[in-house]
């Protein structure tokens, strides 16, 4: 694991494919927070492959503009700090939720479906992935929680 300063997972994009246009729900960016952490996974990519995996990924991650791309810096288990290219979100994009409570984001979660499933659906096996991965997020375990009380 691997560690990003200043970054925080959040559920703070409106979603038609975990919702509907109407009734948008949430999915997961990388937010600029002052004081946070991120913990995650880094890939290393061969420098004779980075022109097409950096091609491949601002296809699929800034189709919309709903993220930004940032290199950060990102502290290695042994201490080293390494450049990475990261997708935080774009807060001036119509999809940006804004920082949401946890009850809010429950409740969208909660009562949002879309062409790509149910967004609990989602939220259950994203905060599933991240502790098979032994990744601490508190704020999804909270916010999974919450929701998993809400739908009984």
């Amino acid at each position: 694991l691997h560690r990003v300063d200043r970054r925080q997972r959040q559920m703070c994009i409106r979603d038609s494919y975990r919702g509907t246009p109407e009734k948008r729900g949430l999915v997961l960016a990388l937010d600029k927070v002052k004081g946070s952490k991120c913990d995650g996974l880094l890939f290393k990519v061969k420098a004779k492959n980075s022109d097409s995996v950096l091609s491949y990924l601002r296809k699929r991650e800034l189709i919309s503009d709903a993220y930004l791309e940032d290199i950060v810096n990102v502290k290695l288990n042994s201490g080293s700090i390494v450049k990475a290219y990261t997708y935080v979100v774009n807060r001036d994009h119509e999809q940006y939720a804004g920082l949401l409570s946890i009850e809010e984001q429950a409740s969208i979660i909660n009562s949002a479906k879309g062409s790509k499933g149910h967004n609990t659906e989602y939220l259950y096996n994203v905060t599933r992935c991240l502790r098979d991965l032994d990744i601490k997020d508190l704020e999804l375990e909270k916010l999974t929680a919450k929701t998993l009380k809400i739908t009984g």
